[in-house]
């Protein structure tokens, strides 16, 4: 006879992809019952460890790396290029921002010097804190990139975390204070582009999941190649930049290097590359809309043209990569991340 703590089990293991439980739900059943004293089975629960066990357990069944049907190998493969491409522009354009703006402050003079410091000082102990932090924070993404590429995944989980946190601050700052300005369309923005790639990857690159591999290139190769085209495009723009301007300019490159690269065939990642570049691509469009948006009435002339320009460039680039993943999804078996896909004969 079914107890009802056997329902609820199984209720929970619903989270399951159905695929797994097939397979491993009886004996998952069998474990979790195997202790309980039936007579008063129908008064017990799941604990809350159990069911965030389950949580987590369906979470990497879906984002599988091997084992699973072709559906669930995509989904994973694609989730984890889409969270190492995004962590790789998130730390080139915080290092290239904090660089630049260093430069700048000690190369014209102690007015400018005196205001860089101002941006951490007189704010109370705790607004101190809180800009020292926003400012030194997104340094992890750097921490977080090198540290996935050397298998060092629980760093990178932590790292890009607390990498992401500064942008939940513009949702915090209007409940503390009058003052502060409150633009929800750049704050929002700002944490989607922070926030989907630090959960990309602390969910998709699990203990189950291969060692990350770039398309080409070594790690810091690949990202000095980054950070200079980043810096360039800050440097050469005829007006300030926005947070979007830099990321958005080096996804422009790079996705075009890749492109170039998978025509020449010297791209080394799995058939999902290109769905992760669409992804990406797609995400920096709605920050660089959703940034540009609220002032497009205010904006100096050459710089609306650029960041419009910047625009069209990346819905192209997207719907061309959506393109080539669509063929790619359609003409190539799932491969082991880090070697060339198997492709089906005619």
């Amino acid at each position: 006879m079914t107890t009802l703590l056997e329902t609820r089990y199984r209720t929970v293991l619903r989270l399951l992809p159905a695929y797994y439980r097939r397979e491993r739900e009886e004996e998952m059943v069998e474990v979790y019952l195997w202790d309980i004293d039936q007579e008063t089975q129908d008064q017990s629960r799941p604990t809350l460890g159990e069911v965030a066990s389950v949580a987590a357990l369906a979470m990497r069944s879906r984002l599988a790396a091997t084992g699973a049907p072709r559906p669930y190998l995509l989904l994973g493969s694609a989730v984890r290029h889409f969270a190492l491409f995004a962590v790789l522009l998130q730390a080139a354009a915080a290092v290239v921002d904090r660089v630049l703006g260093l430069t700048w402050a000690a190369t014209h003079g102690g007015r400018d010097w005196d205001m860089f410091l101002s941006g951490f000082t007189g704010r109370g102990p705790l607004g101190n804190v809180v800009e020292v932090a926003a400012w030194v924070l997104p340094l992890l993404w750097t921490v977080a990139y090198f540290a996935l590429l050397h298998d060092r995944r629980r760093l990178a989980q932590v790292s890009v975390l607390l990498a992401a946190l500064p942008t939940l601050s513009p949702f915090a700052a209007p409940l503390v204070s009058e003052l502060e300005p409150w633009d929800p369309w750049f704050a929002t923005a700002g944490a989607l582009f922070a926030w989907l790639p630090a959960l990309a990857l602390c969910a998709a690159h699990h203990r189950d999941a291969p060692r990350a591999v770039l398309p080409v290139g070594t790690p810091g190769l690949a990202f000095a190649a980054c950070s200079v085209v980043s810096g360039a495009s800050v440097v050469v723009l005829p007006a300030m930049p926005d947070a979007a301007w830099a990321p958005a300019t080096c996804f422009v490159v790079g996705a075009l290097g890749w492109l170039l690269l998978r025509r020449r065939g010297a791209d080394r990642s799995a058939a999902c590359g290109a769905v992760a570049l669409a992804a990406l691509g797609l995400l920096l469009l709605a920050v660089r809309v959703a940034t540009l948006y609220p002032w497009l009435g205010l904006l100096p002339g050459a710089y609306l043209g650029s960041a419009l320009g910047q625009a069209a460039a990346l819905t192209l680039l997207t719907v061309a990569l959506a393109v080539v993943a669509r063929r790619d999804l359609a003409a190539r078996r799932p491969a082991p991340e880090g070697r060339p896909p198997v492709t089906r004969g005619r």
